[in-house]
């Protein structure tokens, strides 16, 4: 598979990404826990077909210590012990986010009462934005369909 656009070489996308970058920091730097948004970001790109950010995200978790066994069963999470009340919470947020066309009310208001019993105001904030920033790189790099598979954890900083 090759990609559609190199958006690596891209002045453009460099410029724009320059700025996903910023905020994704924004977000590493909050009170979410580490481990949270690493799930809820291959949760969403699973959902998203999203190979590039799957294979990102995972290496990076493993790179930061997260066990096998609970990178398996991220997608079936709900059936799974390995996660915490939490990271279901945010778990649950991060699919309804995502599939926000799908579920025609959006994040329902027991989701978000679960979320809100685990994370206080600002960790709520980071949760929405990681959100919102891991759905729009899932959408640039399926667009251009990046392919999966060479990432290798830290290469982009």
């Amino acid at each position: 598979m090759e990609a559609r656009l190199n958006l690596f070489a891209s002045p453009l996308a460099a410029r724009l990404i320059k700025h996903f970058n910023a905020a994704n920091k924004v977000l590493v730097d909050s009170s979410l826990p580490h481990a949270t948004q690493e799930l809820v970001k291959i949760r969403a790109s699973q959902i998203n077909g999203c190979g590039f950010c799957t294979d990102m995200h995972t290496k990076d978790a493993t790179h930061a210590g997260e066990t096998p066994t609970r990178l398996n069963l991220i997608a079936a999470w709900r059936d799974a012990k390995v996660f915490t009340d939490a990271e279901r919470a945010a778990l649950e947020v991060a699919e309804q986010g995502t599939r926000i066309a799908d579920a025609a009310g959006g994040v329902s208001d027991e989701a978000w009462a679960n979320a809100a019993k685990h994370y206080d105001e600002d960790q709520l904030v980071a949760l929405i934005g990681l959100i919102a920033l891991i759905n729009a790189y899932n959408r640039a790099n399926v667009i251009a369909q990046l392919p999966a598979g060479d990432y290798q954890p830290g290469q982009f900083g």
